[in-house]
């Protein structure tokens, strides 16, 4: 009787383990991750799902005014850039649209439309000298967050969709407004 209570106790704690190190170790949040470069630790993550919008907004380091890159998560987990807004021309500005692209200044501002590149993962410097890179999200744009507030400046980033266990979870920072 004794040997039967200890097997169905020693049965509990293996499945109550397997159980445990199953949260704890599969991937199930689907979120934008800033990987450290040298690292590929996690530094900072967005939870995010299929659907979702994301600015990323810098100061252009020679005429000092913001450049916005507007991207949308695809059901592949790669990220589709789809608008592109500037304010001045110059180094590193596009000067027209390309093929399939629709070009449009409105409010002061240039945007470039229907960008269409697809990424599964980008490197991100996070500006060291002007360091005024910002990351927006939410349905009306309504969510920003400074990048030195989660990123160290100067350093570069891969970013990329992938899914979090909550082991994971836990070792980074996410990202809140």
């Amino acid at each position: 009787m004794k040997r039967k209570k200890y097997m169905n106790t020693k049965n509990l704690i293996i499945v109550f383990l397997v159980i445990m190190l199953t949260v704890l170790f599969i991937p199930f949040r689907k979120s934008l991750v800033f990987y450290e470069r040298n690292t590929g630790q996690i530094a900072a993550y967005l939870p995010v799902k299929e659907g979702d919008t994301f600015q990323i907004i810098f100061t252009h380091s020679i005429h000092l005014s913001d450049v916005i890159e507007k991207y949308r998560i695809l059901p592949d987990d790669t990220m589709e850039e789809y608008e592109f807004v500037f304010e001045e021309f110059g180094i590193g500005m596009p000067s027209n649209a390309e093929t399939g692209q629709t070009f449009e200044y409105k409010d002061g501002k240039y945007h470039i439309k229907d960008v269409g590149n697809v990424f599964p993962s980008m490197m991100i410097r996070n500006g060291k000298t002007v360091s005024k890179h910002r990351l927006v999200w939410g349905e009306n744009e309504e969510h920003i967050v400074k990048f030195n507030d989660y990123l160290k400046p100067g350093e570069i980033y891969k970013v990329q969709v992938d899914h979090l266990s909550l082991w994971q979870s836990v070792k980074g920072v996410e990202i809140r407004d």
